[in-house]
């Protein structure tokens, strides 16, 4: 066994290694500050210092502020703005990138992978239709289906309460964009909250209707997370009748789960203002032990009266299933709304895919669900560990998710111009890499401001969402860029470091 002076000269020699890594880390960094501080009358302080920034507004839809996106051809109509997803992939499109072009690593994915992944059951391959499957589906869904889907909810969430959800709390949708779609249109005259920074599709259709007011809140706090008294805050200072939220949030990756969701249910109920939950990654979840794995979370699991509490759901096949191209998803809640979703669809999108409604029933059943979930997790772990791992070693800060698939990263350390979003994502493109600019999670209605003066110009988010081959390229091109601007240096990363997938660990 080693003397106790032998034990404390090795962790002094540890300690000494540490801080020189330390010390070289801040040294770097000092450089930077120190190159900035003598370019600071050049510094980009607005849009136009920005060739990345430039581009974007270029964009027809992108222009600033309202009425000035009218199409040429007809100036009565006006071109809707790019979402973060259809931007990247166009800029990357002209930079060479092809769908079928493996040398690229996709972070800008805004879907899971949807091969078979392990220990997952088996997707189904083929459809075998019946005659009535040629016709219309009723807006609101096929009654099997919401039956399905509301004994999946009942036996995971709401086991031993007296209020269950029956077929008439669920309508079945063509997409989760649709179901936020025909939500938005039931709205009355009221104020809807939203938090900041969240889903980029929310800007469009929180600026499509006009009949409520769309009033944000951006989270300051580092970890992004929402406690029930700021929720109450919010709700009753600012007068909330709606608000709308992703949880697990998309692109922070954090979760509303616990005593917090069940405060957040009460909070609803106590001051009659609608909770819509959009629930679409609500089986990506990182912090259970493994004895719960598979556990997923909802605001189900904490309604008291399903009928009366005003809480409203989004899930469907696209990401907890990995199903994205059929489009099948789901809105629950209380009957009376659910009509009025009925009603939506029949003006709006016509309601569902037949056939793939019914194909969709038998993938619902509780007990698959779980199977599922647990393959799913496991999985997804790993990849988000690697990821996390890797962008550490690239002294990179990283607040790690909680659910989801997003990686939400402040870039704001590193030299100009990759200190800003659209900067590091034009960058990134040179190196056959694609993420999401942080400023599409702003969201604006009306595109009042500035895109510099988004509090999340300086983040980026990165999906590990594709499967470990395309994260491991991606990785090797973020690195390879950060190496080439001086960023890191040779040592700062040991190659045989670089392999290291991660564990598995608590899921």
């Amino acid at each position: 066994m080693p003397s106790a002076d032998a034990m404390n000269e090795s962790e002094s020699a540890r300690n000494d290694l540490k801080n020189g890594l330390d010390d070289a880390t801040q040294i770097r960094k000092e450089k930077f500050r120190l190159r900035d501080a003598v370019t600071q009358v050049m510094k980009m302080q607005k849009e136009r210092d920005s060739d990345a920034h430039q581009t974007l507004r270029s964009y027809l839809g992108n222009v600033h502020g309202q009425g000035n996106n009218s199409l040429r051809s007809m100036r009565v109509m006006e071109h809707p703005p790019n979402t973060g997803v259809i931007y990247v992939m166009d800029r990357a499109s002209r930079k060479g990138w092809t769908p079928m072009d493996e040398s690229w690593g996709n972070f800008g994915q805004g879907a899971p992978e949807v091969g078979h992944i392990p220990n997952a059951p088996d997707k189904p391959r083929t459809i075998s239709m019946q005659d009535d499957e040629f016709e219309y589906a009723p807006t609101a869904g096929i009654k099997p289906l919401r039956e399905a889907v509301a004994k999946l909810y009942n036996e995971s969430y709401r086991k031993g309460k007296n209020s269950q959800y029956t077929w008439e709390n669920v309508c079945i949708v063509p997409g989760g964009r649709a179901g936020l779609t025909r939500i938005a249109a039931a709205i009355g005259d009221t104020n809807v909250g939203f938090f900041l920074p969240d889903y980029t599709a929310y800007e469009q259709l929180l600026t499509i209707f006009k009949r409520f007011v769309p009033i944000p809140t951006p989270l300051r706090t580092q970890d992004f997370h929402i406690p029930p008294h700021y929720l109450r805050q919010e709700i009753t200072e600012r007068g909330l009748g709606v608000v709308v939220c992703s949880n697990p949030a998309n692109p922070t990756g954090q979760v509303v789960c616990g005593p917090a969701l069940k405060e957040w249910i009460a909070i609803a109920r106590e001051c009659k203002t609608v909770l819509v939950m959009d629930e679409f990654y609500s089986h990506y979840i990182y912090g259970n032990h493994k004895n719960e794995l598979g556990k997923t979370v909802s605001a189900a699991e904490f309604i008291e009266d399903v009928n009366k509490d005003p809480v409203i759901m989004l899930n469907g096949l696209t990401k907890n299933w990995r199903l994205p191209g059929w489009r099948c998803c789901w809105i629950v809640g209380p009957k009376d709304f659910i009509s009025s979703m009925s009603s939506a669809g029949s003006f709006l999108d016509g309601g569902t895919n037949h056939p793939l409604q019914v194909a969709a029933i038998p993938l619902l059943d509780p007990q698959r669900v779980l199977h599922d979930a647990k393959a799913l997790q496991t999985h997804f772990l790993t990849k988000r560990n690697y990821v996390i791992s890797r962008l550490g070693k690239m002294n990179l800060p990283v607040l790690p998710p909680k659910g989801t698939f997003y990686i939400w990263l402040d870039v704001s350390p590193l030299p100009e111009p990759l200190n800003n979003g659209l900067g590091f994502f034009e960058k990134a493109l040179d190196y056959k890499v694609i993420i999401v600019p942080g400023i599409f999670f702003d969201i604006n209605p009306g595109r009042r401001r500035e895109l510099f003066e988004s509090p999340f110009h300086h983040y980026v988010r990165l999906s590990f969402g594709p499967p470990m081959e395309q994260l491991e390229k991606g990785l090797d091109g973020i690195e390879q860029m950060l190496r080439d601007i001086g960023w890191l240096v040779t040592g700062d990363m040991p190659a045989e470091e670089k392999g290291d997938r991660g564990h598995g660990g608590d899921a």
